[in-house]
């Protein structure tokens, strides 16, 4: 199992969204909506002089589905290459079933 956490400039959330649950069909995932902070070389901090804002998506993955999420992010990445789009991916084991 993976947890993976996607962020990402808020305009490109929908196509992230969509093209995860259309290429995992039981893709769950939590999304925190409003994320600020600086990434590599710009802020995001929802300001005048900062103005644009990312989200953060989480999601607990079975091991056979990382390849198609970073597939997915991938393909999202060379659509809009412009826009800052991270995924980072973390080894987990369920606790608790």
């Amino acid at each position: 199992m993976y947890r993976i956490e996607i962020i990402a400039n808020k305009s490109v959330e929908d196509d992230i969204t969509e093209a995860l649950e259309q290429y995992i069909p039981e893709f769950l995932y939590t999304t925190i909506p409003l994320v600020y902070g600086r990434g590599g070389d710009d802020r995001k901090l929802g300001t005048p002089t900062w103005p644009e804002t990312n989200f953060l998506m989480l999601s607990y993955i079975q091991d056979s589905a990382l390849a198609t999420v970073k597939a997915v992010i991938k393909a999202v990445k060379e659509k809009f290459n412009s826009e800052g789009i991270k995924l980072f991916c973390i080894k987990a084991d369920e606790v608790i079933s």
